[in-house]
């Protein structure tokens, strides 16, 4: 699997409505800006918050920050029972600059959201109660996931082709590591690939 889902644990799950967050959020902002528009014009919420907002001034940021981190939110479990959430369901909130810097991107750099927030372990952001998981955050249940390679034959060698030998590797890897090790079985050059040269991503340990 390229990713995993969140939370593995259904007793941990919270389904989180994030339509209310962004409401509150709006009105909130417009108490102090009755002629501004939405503050939050964009959002993608399934086990992050991502909100891109109108005023992309730090001032509109923080003011975001804050407010999720200070408002509650009604969610319910596994059971569909009603569960309450602190600071909107988010563990950890970045606002303006420090979402360029958690992207290891510049300020300048358009494509990233105002605010990223990394959720509870266990909220799933959405407005129903059908869903049991999520993926794409930035939780362990998402991030580590374990590989199963099989080089039957692809080397030409004669101990690829012997089960007996299969082992375990306890490295910590990365994923971005499976297409240079593709090219690499195929007899093609891992830094062909433009991310490889840049990245200087390394093939899969064999041992």
């Amino acid at each position: 699997a390229k990713h995993g889902q969140s939370p593995t644990d259904p007793a941990a799950l919270v389904r989180v409505p994030d339509a209310p967050i962004i409401d509150g959020l709006n009105a909130a902002w417009k108490v102090g800006h009755p002629a501004a528009a939405d503050l939050v014009v964009f959002s993608t919420n399934d086990d992050v918050m991502q909100l891109w907002l109108s005023d992309h001034s730090s001032g509109a940021a923080a003011f975001a920050k804050t407010y999720l981190a200070t408002h509650s939110a009604a969610g319910n479990t596994i059971d569909g029972a009603a569960k309450t959430v602190a600071a909107s369901g988010l563990s950890t909130i970045y606002a303006g600059a420090e979402v360029a810097r958690y992207f290891g991107t510049g300020e300048s750099d358009a494509r990233y959201p105002d605010i990223f927030g990394l959720v509870t372990t266990g909220v799933v952001y959405t407005g129903g109660k059908s869903k049991i998981a999520e993926h794409g955050g930035a939780g362990a249940d998402d991030r580590d996931v374990p590989l199963v390679v099989s080089t039957v034959g692809a080397s030409g060698n004669r101990d690829d082709r012997d089960d007996s030998r299969s082992r375990t590797v306890d490295s910590v890897v990365e994923t971005t590591q499976i297409a240079p090790t593709i090219l690499k079985l195929l007899g093609l050059d891992p830094k062909q690939l433009q991310a490889v040269r840049i990245e200087g991503t390394d093939v899969l340990p064999r041992r």
